[in-house]
């Protein structure tokens, strides 16, 4: 059985998610992405504590792309780091898993 993840990374704007989204769509290596706006993140960096406005993207994908995904997107990110976090899903709907396996065959 395919190990089914959720992927997620925050973005600092609605076109930068929406590009990675489209691309990792395109490229096979997620079968859906969900831009969701309105986020605020606080977090440390570079021993100081910040905080900004940000736009999560979360990706349905498979653990066997994983690397080629974060390969993709951080070649589509602004950020010098940016969190590149998947995580299992353990149960889905029927077909959902033989779904998102054939939309992510990149």
């Amino acid at each position: 059985m395919t190990q089914m993840i959720e992927v997620e990374v925050n973005c600092p704007d609605v076109e930068t998610a929406r590009v990675i989204a489209r691309a990792t769509v395109e490229a096979g290596l997620a079968a859906c992405a969900n831009v969701v706006a309105g986020v605020e993140s606080v977090y440390l960096w570079q021993g100081r504590v910040e905080s900004d406005p940000e736009v999560t993207l979360r990706m349905k994908s498979r653990m066997a792309v994983f690397d080629r995904l974060c390969a993709l997107i951080a070649r589509h990110h602004p950020y010098d780091l940016p969190a590149i976090v998947a995580l299992p899903v353990l149960a889905a709907n029927p077909g959902y898993a033989d779904w998102l396996d054939e939309g992510t065959r990149g």
